[in-house]
């Protein structure tokens, strides 16, 4: 039988990079799923499709075929075929996958994905709404979160370091409304799962909010 870990919070709080390295530490899969999510943000951005033009997601969102393949231990995904990883960390796929991921076509394709690979394999999943609704009989539900202006802070050094041009007082603001629009929309709003663990990774290193996680299991 498969064992679960979810990992769920608003975004900049470190989910990803911590996830990654709990699967590492102990030898599990991890699935970004907001990688996904982003690939099929890519991907109607890429039809010259916006956010709130919800008949037009419902159907082209059918079209894409995206997966999950690991080579080296790196997680690739793959979008009709195509190595996605380095388009899909832009702000304007940010801000569009906070809209789409809302839509319920989008997110019943996705979730059967996951669901699919956790029935299979060990995984460590994060997202928005992994311990309440992706993987509700998870062993182990956590939920990291952080200061605002940490987790802006956070982003605006990660896409310096990539040499893009950014404001980091546009970016807390961005980050502010997409806390709002993830905790407030109609489909599987960001809440903490009743049996999840809080974590606030404010003044914690990686090492140390993943060696919290792995303390739970």
């Amino acid at each position: 039988m498969s064992h679960n870990i979810a990992i769920d919070g608003p975004a900049g709080a470190g989910k990803s990079t911590i996830a990654k390295k709990i699967a590492q530490k102990l030898n599990y899969i991890y699935v970004d799923t907001g990688a996904m999510y982003r690939a099929m943000a890519l991907f109607l951005l890429r039809q010259g499709i916006r956010p709130d033009e919800t008949e037009k997601i419902d159907v082209t969102c059918e079209k894409a075929d995206i997966t999950i393949r690991y080579e080296n231990g790196e997680q690739v995904v793959l979008l009709n075929g195509e190595n996605v990883n380095g388009l899909i960390r832009t702000e304007e796929v940010s801000r569009m996958a906070s809209g789409s991921s809302a839509n319920p076509r989008v997110r019943t394709k996705l979730v059967k994905l996951q669901q699919e690979l956790a029935a299979k394999e060990n995984v460590v999943m994060d997202g928005r709404d992994i311990g309440t609704c992706v993987l509700p009989n998870a062993a182990v539900k956590v939920y990291l979160t952080a200061d605002v202006s940490v987790r802006a802070k956070r982003r605006f050094d990660e896409l310096t370091a990539k040499g893009e041009n950014c404001n980091l007082a546009e970016i807390e603001a961005d980050i502010q409304k997409r806390d709002h629009q993830d905790m407030t929309r109609e489909i599987s709003p960001l809440i903490q799962a009743e049996d999840a663990r809080l974590i606030d990774t404010s003044h914690m290193t990686i090492e140390e909010a993943a060696q919290a996680v792995i303390a739970l299991c």
